[in-house]
């Protein structure tokens, strides 16, 4: 039992995990799916929301493809992984729409645009097709934890600094610094601090990251 679990958990496997919140991190390094980030991180529910829609679709598809990658014609893979990919956005759409009716509204079209998610049908073409189903699963839990995690950063600062509120909730007001002269910005909530805020989250990612400064 402890050999199986070193063959699941190895170091080999757990990189595929830790690689993508750091030195291969889809929005940051790779410049993957940044539209999002810049598009819906006015609030943090939302981004919670669609780290969580991503996470569902990414880590499903990669597992899908991987059990079908010996019976998919070379010709028409492109055009399954879509089937498959656009049969869980329809899923999260519909589940959406059915509890959290509000926020499926504010997300609108990029909920939709999960389909043609480039993080997602990279790691589908790049990786699902030629691996196990567990490796392509790691694969699809590291890199949708690597799309959260910008993703979340940049919505808690931006509604934290442009609205003084986290999840709707008045943070700023109960914590007094109103009555201390502080002001919300309201540039925060404007779509070019997105750009700036996530600009400096890379930034500073790449100022900690000696393997980044390398790169480059």
């Amino acid at each position: 039992m402890s050999d199986k679990k070193e063959a699941l958990f190895s170091k080999k496997n757990l990189k595929l995990v830790k690689d993508p919140l750091d030195d291969n991190n889809p929005i940051t390094v790779q410049v993957l799916g940044i539209c999002s980030a810049l598009a819906i991180t006015v609030q943090l529910k939302p981004a919670v929301v669609m780290a969580l829609s991503t996470f569902f679709v990414m880590c499903t598809a990669n597992v899908v493809v991987s059990l079908m990658r010996n019976m998919i014609p070379s010709r028409i893979r492109i055009i399954i992984q879509l089937v498959v990919i656009a049969t869980l956005v329809i899923l999260v759409d519909q589940t959406l729409k059915a509890f959290v009716y509000d926020v499926s509204k504010e997300l609108s079209v990029f909920v939709g645009l999960i389909i043609t998610n480039c993080i997602i049908m990279g790691r589908l073409e790049a990786f699902a097709l030629a691996n196990n189903p567990w490796k392509s699963f790691m694969d699809g839990f590291g890199n949708s934890l690597g799309y959260a995690l910008p993703l979340i950063v940049v919505a808690f600062f931006r509604e934290l600094l442009g609205a003084g509120t986290l999840f709707g909730y008045p943070v700023i007001e109960k914590l007094g610094l109103y009555e201390l002269g502080y002001e919300n910005n309201g540039m925060m909530i404007l779509p070019p601090m997105a750009l700036v805020t996530c600009g400096v989250y890379i930034w500073i990612q790449r100022m900690r990251n000696k393997k980044l400064i390398e790169e480059n």
